[in-house]
């Protein structure tokens, strides 16, 4: 009699085990599906929408792909729910990529200084690191070409802020010119790139003097 009372509280106790590890696999199940849903729910926010919020979306996403990484653990066969949660993830990051993507291209256009370098050097090409390791020997020439064709085109409607600005960013170029000549430099675009500086001191220097001359007549006024 109390081998069979004692056979049966192990059952029943065997029996509880398993009903709380059923309970813990449905409730990860439902973890994984929650932020799969969240994932796929991003989809349907208009793409203003979620670039306004985005830090509150980052902060949701962060926690509930936490909660489901960890849930894992809970499912037994979880092959299944990993591929789920990987696609989920997938998704996620090609949306974030494409809407930082935006966010950064609008405050680049929202900025003067930026939009004049675009202007210059070509789109995104030099940002707030005044990086010019992209110039080399093979295209430093059309990099001075398209700068000075730049000023030269524009010349009369720059600021005594915008050449400023150019001056800046000529001197940049100078300097990466001084590593690219170490690099193998032809002397034949040493040569052209001296007649493209030649023609953009004097430019420089007239058309500075003219804005800096039109904004105090203009204060004066």
């Amino acid at each position: 009699m109390k081998s069979s009372k004692m056979v049966l509280g192990i059952a029943v106790i065997a029996l509880g085990f398993t009903s709380c590890k059923d309970e813990k696999a449905v409730q990860a199940e439902k973890t994984v599906d929650t932020y799969v849903m969240y994932v796929d729910s991003l989809g349907n926010v208009a793409s203003e929408d979620a670039k306004a919020n985005w830090q509150g979306i980052e902060a949701t996403y962060q926690l509930r792909s936490g909660d489901a990484q960890a849930a894992l653990a809970n499912i037994k066969d979880n092959a299944e729910a990993q591929e789920r949660l990987d696609a989920a993830t997938a998704k996620y990051e090609a949306l974030k990529a494409k809407y930082e993507a935006e966010m950064q291209e609008k405050a680049m256009a929202a900025n003067p200084k930026q939009q004049l370098r675009n202007a210059l050097f070509g789109e995104g090409k030099i940002g707030d690191d005044m990086s010019f390791t992209w110039v080399n020997k093979d295209n430093i020439l059309g990099v001075y070409q398209q700068f000075v064709s730049t000023v030269e085109t524009n010349k009369d409607a720059y600021s005594r802020e915008d050449w400023d600005e150019v001056k800046l960013m000529y001197e940049a170029l100078d300097s990466r010119k001084n590593t690219v000549e170490k690099e193998g430099l032809s002397g034949e675009d040493n040569r052209k790139i001296a007649g493209l500086k030649l023609k953009f001191a004097p430019m420089y220097t007239l058309n500075r003097m003219g804005a800096k001359s039109g904004e105090m007549k203009k204060a004066k006024e």
